[in-house]
């Protein structure tokens, strides 16, 4: 028999070394840790050990990741609330993005409004925008993270710094409604927003934005 045929023989009689255990300390192979010919049952050990200290690793992982999600909940939750307990409905612009800035610690965030109410014209949220604006921000189904390539819409925030990369969440209502508004997240760290980077919380605070702004919108 070859050894092809001795392992199909195996698989198909994996009560073999159970009918033939003395054979056990016969078979020796060779350690890949320890660099030396050990017995099976040695061998069988270091899988074992090896397995253990995969899964403890993976383990640590998960919950490194568990940890990281829940400051990221905690963070959501405290924004959340500052934006419930606001009392003026044109302080909400501000409140919105000064605490996103305090919170998530994000060095500048801004945004503007169009067909806002007629009470809100004169605020600095509802300045003037251009039309190709408008229609870069009516074209983003996900919010857009990347390389600030002199965006107008970066230009909103303080001209006296250094905008290396940004995120644009479009506001809307819903996923078919028409967009109103423009968020921008700015940050002087081009690693700080990617185009490989998930959005999936960037969206959730774009729904959240658009639900606590609609009080401003002219509908």
């Amino acid at each position: 028999m070859n050894s092809t045929e001795i392992a199909e023989y195996l698989r198909h009689h994996p009560y073999f070394f159970e009918e033939h255990a003395e054979l056990l300390g016969t078979i020796k192979l060779t350690s890949p840790i320890m660099g030396r010919t050990i017995s099976l049952q040695e061998r069988q050990m270091e899988i074992v050990r090896d397995k253990l200290k995969s899964m403890e690793m993976r383990m640590a992982d998960l919950l490194r990741v568990a940890q990281e999600n829940d400051a990221i909940t905690a963070k959501f939750q405290a924004w959340t609330r500052s934006l419930l307990l606001a009392r003026n409905d044109v302080d909400l612009p501000y409140i919105l993005t000064q605490n996103m800035q305090t919170i998530f610690s994000l060095p500048h965030a801004t945004l503007r409004l169009w067909n806002v109410a007629p009470e809100f014209a004169h605020t600095w949220f509802a300045a003037s925008t251009t039309e190709d604006v408008q229609l870069f921000a009516k074209g983003l189904r996900t919010p857009f993270c990347g390389k600030n390539q002199e965006f107008e819409a970066a230009s909103w925030i303080d001209q006296s710094q250094t905008i290396a990369s940004v995120a644009m969440l479009p506001l809307r209502f819903s996923p078919n409604e028409a967009c109103f508004g423009l968020l921008v997240l700015g940050s002087p760290d081009p690693q700080r927003f990617t185009p490989d980077m998930a959005t999936d919380f960037l969206s959730k605070i774009a729904d959240t934005t658009s639900a606590a702004l609609a009080c401003l919108i002219d509908e």
